[in-house]
């Protein structure tokens, strides 16, 4: 059901016009990561985050989903505890490498000693 959910939401963006732009020269396309991210939350985080699942449902793009990881991030911690959340999260993450500008990627910070 909710696959056909994205597949429909997309369809009608892609006919009002919406910006459903694909990966630059990443291999996953935007309908993967969204379905990626709706399988994290589970059936439990769709009921209890219904706002999360419907902004991950009707996000136009992969700038819109690169932004909702923090809100999936939340609903996840709540769910599951921050540190299974972040962990899970890693692979949300790892999808949009080379589909966005890097400087929307955190820097690593060299660890004071």
């Amino acid at each position: 059901m909710r696959r056909m959910a994205v597949t429909f939401i997309s369809s009608m963006q892609s006919l009002l016009g919406a910006s459903t732009a694909a990966p630059l020269r990443g291999p996953l396309p935007l309908e993967a990561i969204r379905q990626a991210m709706l399988d994290l939350l589970h059936e439990e985080g769709c009921q209890t985050f219904p706002h999360v699942e419907r902004r991950i449902l009707l996000a136009a793009d992969l700038q819109a989903l690169w932004y909702l990881r923090s809100d999936l991030m939340a609903a996840l911690s709540y769910l599951q505890g921050e540190r299974v959340a972040r962990q899970n999260l890693q692979h949300i993450t790892d999808m949009f490498e080379g589909a966005l500008p890097k400087g929307m990627f955190a820097r690593p910070v060299p660890q004071r000693h």
